[in-house]
């Protein structure tokens, strides 16, 4: 089931039935939800709910709609959830080479009485089995998730640009800082062998210069307040301070103003220098959409919080 769109035509082109959601959805026994959290209740509400049948069984890729109860699910049917650690495209790879892929498993209702044998039945046919799977609540997988996005993910991302921006300051040409930095893949190379042999253990593919370097000079950061602010983030996450948030008209709005300051900070430009010296493609980020005047105007309310994003953005 999907709506008319180029994904239907792929779908179609490569011989699958295609349907409308609704009626998809009277067809089926199982259905797989993969809908964006954002509209996915809405969706649920209006196409999904009204025609499922007595015994379904829908699985859900993501725990935050169900965890923070954004949708009321009806009583005779199975809600599951598998939720690979994985992005869709690398879920297709990795069960054509065999490899697997970890997941987050979990049964919200057992109407039937064997749910889990159809999680188990599910989670195996999509290859993630061959790695592994946890089973924890909705809620968890959610907030594991949400976290990795807002506490560990902008801590990074403002290491990276501090690195970024020391160097260049110093002197360094931007093709060899942005290369040496995160463009030549190296540090997605030392993620996997983190995930391989270990956290520590990966540092023995290092030179010894390397690793005395990094251990000895990492104490230097000890003293970042870099907990107090993940265990803040945490906390609005738990206590859905955050999906309140989110659910709020006026922040579709204010993520839309904020992407476009995030469009014009000085890295996506001079990534754009970068790419064009090296010969590398070029994406339509740098063409984000600006607001309009009527969005500007709806946005006065928040309008001071704004203005701190955009310095933040410079």
């Amino acid at each position: 089931g999907n709506r008319e769109d180029e994904y239907r035509q792929i779908a179609q082109e490569d011989n699958f039935d295609t349907y409308p959601i609704e009626e998809a959805i009277k067809k089926c026994d199982i259905a797989f939800l993969l809908l964006p959290d954002e509209i996915m209740a809405d969706v649920f509400e209006e196409k999904i709910k009204p025609h499922l049948k007595e015994g379904t069984t829908i699985n859900f890729a993501s725990g935050y709609n169900v965890g923070f109860d954004l949708i009321d699910l009806p009583e005779p049917i199975n809600v599951i959830m598998i939720a690979p650690r994985m992005i869709g495209v690398g879920v297709r790879e990795n069960f054509l080479t065999g490899e697997g892929f970890f997941s987050f498993v979990g049964i919200e209702q057992d109407y039937t009485g064997n749910a889990t044998d159809i999680l188990l039945a599910l989670a195996k046919g999509i290859g993630t089995l061959k790695k592994g799977a946890i089973q924890m609540s909705f809620k968890d997988e959610a907030v594991l998730d949400l976290f990795n996005e807002q506490g560990f993910g902008p801590a990074f991302g403002r290491v990276l640009l501090s690195a970024i921006y020391t160097l260049i300051e110093a002197g360094y040409p931007p093709e060899a800082v942005l290369i040496e930095m995160y463009m030549s893949k190296e540090m997605a190379y030392t993620y996997k062998k983190m995930a391989d042999v270990g956290l520590v253990k990966q540092t023995d593919f290092h030179s010894q210069t390397s690793q005395y370097g990094a251990m000895s000079r990492g104490i230097r950061y000890r003293k970042l307040p870099v907990k107090t602010i993940m265990e803040k983030t945490l906390k609005e996450i738990e206590n859905g301070d955050f999906t309140e948030e989110w659910e709020k008209k006026i922040s579709k709005l204010k993520f839309k103003i904020i992407k476009f300051f995030a469009t014009k900070q000085k890295i996506n430009k001079l990534e754009k220098q970068v790419r064009n010296n090296l010969g590398l493609k070029l994406f339509d980020i740098y063409e984000e959409e600006p607001p309009t005047k009527e969005e500007v105007e709806q946005a006065k309310e928040i309008a001071e919080e704004l203005k701190k994003f955009e310095l933040y953005y410079e």
